[in-house]
This record gives C-alpha cells, sequence and structure tokens, in this order.
C-alpha cells in the first residue's frame, strides 16, 4: 500500500474506534482529494458522523471532490437542514449545484430554503448539469472599461478576498457585457492614471451557457486558455469555467466513452452490486448474441463445405478474429477522431479511404503469412491461396468497417462509441466466412 494509502487506512481506523477528536485535528493536514478517498472509504453512517463533525470548510472540500458514484449528495441530504446548509454555503456555487441537482425537488428545497447565496446557486441549477452553464461558476473578477489602472487595482483586491483563485480579470461595460480582458502585465507596468480600455485585448473566445461541456474542454485545450468566460445572448457575463472544470470533464467523459465502447452503460458505477452489473449488461450481450447468430447462419449455408474440408474449420477463428482485431484498431482511432472533433465534414471519405488502405495492407502482410502456413500444412494445394484471399479480403473490409460506420452512425446522430463495435465485429465475422467458405466451396466445385 502507498503512503498516502497507509494515511488513509489510519484515519479510517480513528473513525471506526471512535476517535473523531483526532481524526479532526489530523484532517486538517489532509488535502481535500485525500480527504474524499477517506469518506469514500467509510460507511455511510460512518461518514455522516465525520462531516458532522469535521469544520464545514472541511466537509465541503472533501464532498465536492467525491467521485459520482460514491453520491455525496446522499451524506448531505442526511444532515439536519442548518449542518447542511453551513456546508453547502462553504462550497463553490458550481460544486454545489452539481451537488444538489442530484437530489430531488423535496429535499433540493429544504436545503436550498436556508442558503444566503441561493440567488446564484438557482441560476446554475436551471442549466443542463453537462452544459457551460451548469459547470461554470458565477465568482468572477471583473472591472469596468471606464476604470482606471488605479481603480481596477483596488476592485480586484476586493474581489479577489472572496475568490479562491482566478486566471483572467474581465472588462465589462455598464449593462455587464463583456468588452475584453484585462493583461497582468499592462495592469502591472501602466501608469495609474491609464485607461483600462487604452490596453485591454479583446475577448475574442466566449461561450454560451447552452454549449455542451465537451465543446467547452475541447475550446480550452485547442488555444490553451487557463479559463474562458461565458456570456448571454446579449453578450453579458454570466459567469467562467476554469481549466481545472475541464480536467473532470475529461476524466468523466473518457470513462464513459471507455465504457460504452465495451458496451457497458455509462451509467453503471463502480459501486454498484452484481445484480445492477447484470441488469445493465445483459441487453447487450443479447444484442451481441443476435449478431453472432448471423454469422452462425453464414455457416450453417456451407456446411457441406466445411465436412467436404474439415481443416476449413482451423482458419475460420483465425479470419474473423484476425478481422475483428483489425476492425477494432480502425474504429478505435476514428471515434476518437470523431469525439476530438478533428474529423471535417469534407475529410469523412478520406478518412475511410486510409482505414481501407492500411486494412489491404496489412492484409496483403498477414494474409501472405497465414496463407504460406496453410499450403504447408494443408492437404490440399489449393487451401493456402484460399486462406490468403480470405484474410486479405477480410482485413481490406475490416478497415472499411472500422471507418465508415462510426461515420455513418455520428451522422445520424446514435453514438458510435456504444455502437459502432457490435456493427464491426459482425461485419467482419460474417465477411470473413463468406469468403473463406465462399471461396473454398466455389474451388471444390
Amino acid at each position: 500500500m502507498s503512503p498516502s494509502g497507509n494515511r488513509i487506512e489510519r484515519m479510517v481506523q480513528l473513525v471506526r474506534t471512535g476517535e473523531i477528536t483526532v481524526f479532526v485535528r489530523r484532517a486538517r493536514e489532509f488535502e481535500p482529494a485525500d480527504l474524499a478517498d477517506v469518506l469514500s472509504a467509510l460507511d455511510e453512517q460512518e461518514r455522516l458522523i465525520v462531516v458532522q463533525a469535521l469544520p464545514p470548510e472541511l466537509s465541503s472540500q472533501a464532498l465536492a471532490e467525491m467521485p459520482e458514484e460514491e453520491h455525496a449528495e446522499d451524506t448531505l441530504a442526511a444532515l439536519a437542514p442548518e449542518r447542511a446548509a453551513e456546508i453547502v454555503e462553504a462550497l463553490e456555487d458550481d460544486d454545489a449545484a452539481d451537488i444538489l441537482g442530484e437530489l430531488d425537488p423535496v429535499q433540493q428545497e429544504r436545503i436550498l430554503s436556508t442558503l444566503e447565496h441561493r440567488a446564484e446557486v438557482d441560476q446554475l441549477l436551471r442549466y443542463d448539469e453537462e452544459s457551460a452553464g451548469g459547470r461554470m461558476t458565477t465568482h468572477t473578477v471583473t472591472v469596468r472599461d471606464t476604470a482606471t489602472v488605479a481603480e481596477a487595482l483596488e476592485d480586484i483586491r476586493r474581489q479577489a478576498e472572496e475568490i479562491d483563485d482566478f486566471y483572467q480579470v474581465f472588462v465589462v461595460d455598464g449593462d455587464r457585457r463583456l468588452v475584453g480582458l484585462l493583461p497582468f502585465k499592462g495592469l502591472v507596468v501602466s501608469r495609474p492614471d491609464r485607461r483600462v480600455r487604452e490596453f485591454m485585448t479583446a475577448a475574442d473566445i466566449a461561450v454560451s451557457p447552452d454549449l455542451d461541456q465537451e465543446e467547452v474542454a475541447r475550446l480550452l485545450a485547442r488555444y490553451n486558455l487557463p479559463s474562458v468566460a461565458v456570456v448571454d445572448d446579449a453578450g453579458r457575463l454570466l459567469g467562467r469555467i476554469t481549466f481545472d472544470d475541464v480536467i473532470d470533464v475529461v476524466e468523466a467523459e473518457t470513462t464513459e466513452d471507455l465504457l460504452k465502447f465495451g458496451g457497458v452503460p455509462a451509467d453503471e458505477e463502480l459501486a454498484a452490486g452484481w445484480r445492477e452489473a447484470v441488469r445493465s449488461r445483459l441487453p447487450w450481450l443479447y444484442v451481441n448474441l443476435l449478431t453472432a447468430f448471423l454469422a452462425g447462419g453464414v455457416v450453417y449455408l456451407f456446411q457441406s463445405t466445411v465436412q467436404r474440408t474439415v481443416a476449413l474449420a482451423i482458419w475460420m477463428p483465425i479470419i474473423a478474429g484476425m478481422g475483428g482485431n483489425a476492425g477494432t484498431q480502425a474504429l478505435a482511432v476514428t471515434v476518437r477522431r470523431l469525439a476530438l472533433g478533428l474529423i471535417p465534414r469534407q475529410m469523412l471519405a478520406r478518412v475511410v479511404a486510409k482505414e481501407v488502405l492500411v486494412g489491404m495492407v496489412n492484409g496483403l502482410a498477414i494474409g501472405g503469412v497465414v496463407g504460406i502456413v496453410a499450403a504447408l500444412v494443408g492437404e490440399q494445394p489449393w487451401l493456402g491461396l484460399v486462406v490468403f484471399l480470405a484474410m486479405a479480403g477480410n482485413l481490406l473490409v475490416a478497415g472499411f468497417a472500422g471507418g465508415f460506420i462510426p461515420v455513418v452512425l455520428e451522422r445520424f446522430r446514435i453514438d458510435p462509441a456504444i455502437a459502432s463495435s457490435i456493427f464491426v465485429t459482425t461485419f467482419t465475422d460474417v465477411c470473413g466466412f463468406l469468403l473463406l467458405l465462399g471461396l473454398a466451396g466455389w474451388l471444390l466445385l
């Protein structure tokens, strides 16, 4: 166990032996993420004891860092409304909205009714949790475009007392419309009586509150921004999204896509029991079973060919398996590029053509090897040629399927991460069996 793991285990033991005073004292030395790990290792009743004992600012930081599947909102809902409100008050408004948004309306209102800064949290709760509005914080550092450097510095000092971190200073007009960004260097080197509008930079990049969080993440990564402004239709500043918020988005989306790619529903939680796991995965296994019947049907059509040349049975799983692997490679690359928005519409045909070319070259290389082996170990001299052609053809088909199917699904607004693998595997299995058994049957005529 790592040193960090040992510390967490010792903290858990303190709770379980009733040494809560010692726990609270030592908790002050923990980073919020590590304290969240401690809470995650406790059962619900132990977690409740700890959250009630810790100062509100420590409890809030730990709850905000807990993974979604640990349901920090359940702990919050189990507290008395006054205590829950103290913890929520200590949260950043975007974190407060994230946690409260998971509660049912009655529990939500019970806590919101006691909040001092309810208006800010209510504003964020109106937006979808996976949109820019749901991710933003309304706490921003702003200065008026008419302010002097001296006035701007005073405004920044005053606002910074209420904000933990800020990476940009937004310049707004009298109607709070975003008109620019204040460069820190200009603020430092300019005369105290110089107007902010004289050296502010253009605020070319801002996002709508309805923009999907993945698009926000791409924007910050593309332009290497520390944060981005969120504005309404009139250009008025609503809030900001920082790069650390985006890290959470990227992690969540990557996990979701990985689960989908494996045919596991994205909402299956790590802490779910075996019954929930079976319930979420079984439907996709039934779909896979249906597609497997299609491949089995192809073999059934050629059963007389297989009976006459039993050696074909050896090569069937090899050709189908290699086709599936090649298709998955092409699929993974294409789905990733689609997810990152790296494939413009005018380049879709080029992407598919590239995967077909890769599949053809790989097919010739792999097909040559297995064809030689089949010719050397088989009793029929034509078997090597059949295996070579079937392998080469199936890898070419795999490249086409891996590049084409996710693009088509994307066009029809079907998530390619969750649906593509089933179609690609079926496509390569069916084509592999058709090529191998069809060519063998033709040569046996």
